[in-house]
């Protein structure tokens, strides 16, 4: 199993530790506690609460006391959030910045990772938001097999989408709202033919075409980015007309998936 890393009660400006640092070694499956609590109370309330949950012998006590100010009844809405669900992300995070929670890390399905974040939000008050960073496994599977190996077409020598490119581009947008909006980076590919450094041009600014098309439809814009290979990278000969129509083509890549 890997490590598992929660942060808890962050409240400084900048945020303690986003991961263990490179030299630290943290055993397999065990559960990373860091940041700044108010008090001595909250800290045991969580350490017990987090003892509980994943075994004593697997947390990682990097709490400090002192220096911030919680908002009203926080130890008790702390306490709250650390429930049996959080035990179903893997490679997890979850950040405490004042009435901010922020969770990462995957979890099996879309029932799952909806489920865990309605718990969340339903332990806390109307004052608290949460910022909902869970992915589903397998993500990159979900977006090959919709993406079929089909060709996201655009109008010749342009960026413009053709109906049956967004017609593809509204199942992509389906597909990654399934596996909860994760980080994708969009790269764009040509044939050999022309130019290669318009070739590069063209890729990206059809690269962008789809992000933004992504963006207007309700992905976030922070979870997009786009690139051009060009005609560097194809997946056919160019010496067909038929190998040529597959290497022009938008590829999707999960970022870190």
């Amino acid at each position: 199993m890997k490590s598992r890393l929660l942060l808890v009660g962050i409240f400084a400006v900048m945020p303690i530790f986003a991961h263990a640092a490179p030299q630290d070694t943290v055993a397999p499956g065990a559960v990373v506690v860091s940041g700044q609590v108010p008090d001595e109370g909250s800290r045991a309330a969580i350490l017990g609460k987090m003892r509980e949950l994943y075994g004593a012998a697997n947390i990682v006590d990097r709490l400090e006391v002192g220096g911030v100010v919680p908002p009203p009844n926080w130890t008790e809405y702390m306490t709250k959030l650390l429930t049996e669900n959080l035990k179903n992300i893997r490679g997890g995070q979850m950040q405490v910045n004042g009435t901010r929670v922020s969770l990462k890390g995957r979890v099996e399905n879309e029932a799952l990772r909806q489920q865990v974040v309605s718990q969340v939000a339903t332990a806390l008050n109307p004052t608290y938001t949460v910022d909902n960073a869970l992915v589903v496994n397998g993500g990159q599977k979900v977006l090959d097999q919709t993406l079929s190996n089909r060709v996201v077409e655009f109008e010749s020598g342009s960026a413009n989408l053709t109906p049956g490119g967004i017609a593809i581009l509204k199942e992509m947008l389906a597909a990654m709202k399934q596996i909860g909006n994760p980080k994708v980076q969009i790269i764009g590919h040509t044939d050999s033919s022309g130019d290669r450094t318009a070739n590069v041009v063209l890729s990206l600014a059809r690269a962008n075409a789809v992000r933004a098309y992504l963006v207007e439809h309700g992905i976030p814009a922070g979870n997009l980015s786009a690139l051009g290979s060009g005609s560097d990278r194809p997946v056919s000969t160019n010496d067909t007309p038929e190998g040529r129509a597959k290497n022009r083509r938008i590829e999707f890549r999960l970022v870190g998936g």
